[in-house]
C-alpha cells in the first residue's frame, strides 16, 4: 500500500476562492472564517484565540500555522514546549451567573502526527503551562480582542506534577496558591523568561 505522509499545511491569506476546478464560485476563505470563527467567546474558539495571543506575546505567531494535532500548543526557538489553557467568567450562551474558573490539565498520550504513532505512557507534554483567563465580567462589553481583559498565569509543569490534589484539573484559587500573581499581555514575555529559568533549574 502506498505510504500517505502528513500534509504540509501552508499559511492562507483569506483571498483564496472556493471553486469548481478552478472556476471561482464568488466566495472566499475569509468569508468562511467570518462565518465559522466570529464567536470568539465560544469555549472552543476562545481556547484557540488564547493560544494565538500567547504566541504573539512571545513572538511565535508571526509565521507558520497552528498544529491542532500537536502534543503541546507552542514551542520556543530554544525548544521549550508550552501548553495554553483558557477559561472565562462570561460565556456565549445564556447564564444565570458567571462561570466558576477551572482549568483542565490532564496527563495525555502524545500522538506523533508525522509518523502516526502514539506514546506508550501518559504525561504532561509541555515544559510550561500558561493559563489564560478572560477575566472580564461584564457581558455587555466582553471583548476577547481587548487584551486588557485577559490575565495570564505562568507555571512550570513540574509544579503541576508535584501537586498532591487533582492531576486532572485546577481551580483558579488553587492556581493562585501556586502562582500568586497574574500578569498582563505586556508582562507575559518576562514572566515566561522567569518561568523558563525555574523550569531548567
Amino acid at each position: 500500500m502506498t505510504d500517505l505522509p502528513r500534509l504540509a499545511i501552508t499559511r492562507k491569506e483569506g483571498t483564496e476562492q472556493f471553486h469548481i476546478n478552478g472556476k471561482s464560485l464568488g466566495f472566499d476563505l475569509l468569508s468562511f472564517w467570518r462565518w465559522s470563527a466570529s464567536d470568539l467567546v465560544n469555549n472552543a474558539m476562545r481556547g484557540i484565540v488564547a493560544e494565538y495571543i500567547v504566541a504573539h506575546a512571545l513572538g511565535l505567531g508571526k509565521s507558520g500555522v497552528r498544529d491542532g494535532w500537536a502534543a503541546f500548543d507552542l514551542e520556543t526557538p530554544s525548544g521549550i514546549k508550552i501548553e495554553v489553557k483558557s477559561a472565562a467568567y462570561v460565556q456565549s450562551w445564556h447564564q444565570k451567573q458567571l462561570s466558576s474558573i477551572t482549568f483542565v490539565t490532564p496527563k495525555t498520550y502524545a500522538w506523533d502526527a508525522e509518523n502516526n504513532i502514539q506514546s506508550q505512557g501518559s504525561k504532561r507534554q509541555a515544559d510550561v503551562y500558561i493559563f489564560a483567563l478572560l477575566a472580564h465580567t461584564d457581558k455587555a462589553t466582553i471583548d476577547p480582542l481587548n487584551l486588557d481583559q485577559w490575565r495570564f498565569y505562568v507555571l512550570p509543569t513540574k509544579v503541576l506534577d508535584a501537586r498532591k490534589r487533582s492531576q486532572h484539573s485546577i481551580t483558579l484559587k488553587s492556581l493562585e496558591g501556586l502562582c500568586p500573581r497574574a500578569v498582563t499581555y505586556a508582562e507575559l514575555p518576562k514572566a515566561m523568561e522567569n518561568c523558563i529559568g525555574k523550569e531548567l533549574t
